[in-house]
């Protein structure tokens, strides 16, 4: 479902694919071949939401933000199923891991990959092309070239599956 808070109506690109239930309220812009998953709640009514262009937000992740900073996704980022991202940056061709938690003023730096159930705390930064992990994440070594043709390959299959599915919404 797609609804306006107060004045505010989320913005979508004509190209992105919003699947069945998910949620998507205010000042929220969507950019395009962009996939929004099923049982996703994207909120924007405490403060802006901006995702890029041929992102994937996967199934039951929620995106939120605080009154002092807005969430923002860049182009051709991965967030896996189940992640909770809130008043964030994430840097272009990063990959948040499922069940991971990026929380306030957090940056997710440029072709980072954040291991599946990480928690990235206020605050922390994450450098470009790094692997960070655990609880609190920390940086374990820089991507790999096997990591990061995983990470283009999924890149690519999400912007496809997309695609896909919009097509059967005509």
């Amino acid at each position: 479902m797609i609804y306006p808070y107060k004045d505010k109506m989320p913005t979508i690109h004509p190209s992105a694919f919003i699947a069945d239930y998910a949620t998507i309220t205010g000042d929220v812009t969507i950019g395009a071949e962009t996939s929004i998953w099923f049982n996703t709640v994207i909120r924007g009514d405490v403060n802006k939401t901006i995702i890029g262009d041929r992102v994937s937000i996967q199934d039951l992740s929620c995106l939120h933000q605080s009154p002092a900073a807005p969430l923002i996704i860049e182009d051709e980022v991965t967030v896996g199923h189940q992640v909770t991202l809130h008043s964030c940056t994430i840097k272009k061709r990063a990959l948040v891991g499922m069940g991971s938690i990026i929380l306030d003023g957090a940056v997710i730096g440029e072709g980072a990959f954040i291991g599946a159930g990480s928690l990235v705390p206020p605050g922390k930064v994450i450098p470009p092309n790094c692997l960070a992990m655990g609880r609190p994440a920390k940086v374990v070594r820089e991507v790999t070239a096997e990591d990061r043709a995983d990470m283009d390959r999924i890149i690519s299959e999400y912007v496809a599956k997309g695609q896909y599915y919009k097509s059967l919404q005509k």
